[in-house]
């Protein structure tokens, strides 16, 4: 995603990205440090730094102000760009691709402009936890060569209201 966004930034004059934005919980639960996700493509921050959420509820919702880049056909993740270039990927759950989209819902479409809180997909936490090998929920920022500072928070946290952390541009 990095290398596109940076097109997209230089076709529309947009050079420099800057400033703090915080993250928001896409979903309720309780905040797990990145590396224990049982899956080394997460734990190892090959595809970004972040940190994974122990989820409730029955909705992922935007975590930012932005555009929906990618939902996978199987509704388990979904990527979304900030104005200000951030780029967060959330990939609900381990195991969940194999599930062929069974337990999810798409709510959002890619190419949508959706402002934090705005629901993108639906879950059905009963059937995942039944079927998925975990259901820890990776949120993290793929273009950490953008970064220049993550501010990660601890605990308990509610879907749209609680940030899960703060990222300086």
């Amino acid at each position: 995603m990095g290398f596109l966004s940076r097109i997209r930034r230089l076709i529309s004059g947009q050079t420099d990205i800057a400033g703090v934005i915080n993250v928001y919980a896409p979903v309720s639960g309780k905040i797990v440090a990145i590396e224990k996700v049982p899956d080394a493509v997460f734990s190892e921050k090959i595809v970004g730094d972040g940190l994974a959420i122990e989820p409730k509820g029955h909705q992922i919702l935007a975590p930012i102000d932005g555009t929906i880049g990618k939902i996978f056909e199987t509704n388990h993740a979904f990527s979304i760009e900030s104005n200000q270039g951030l780029e967060i990927f959330v990939h609900f759950g381990i195991g969940t691709v194999e599930l062929r989209g069974n337990g999810f819902t798409r709510i959002a479409e890619e190419g949508q402009e959706v402002k934090m809180g705005d629901p993108i997909v639906e879950f059905d936490l009963a059937y995942l936890k039944e079927h998925a090998d975990s259901l820890l929920t990776p949120v993290l920022i793929a273009n950490m060569e953008d970064i220049q500072a993550l501010e990660k928070k601890q605990g308990h946290l509610e879907a749209g209201k609680d940030v899960i952390f703060s990222v300086k541009l």
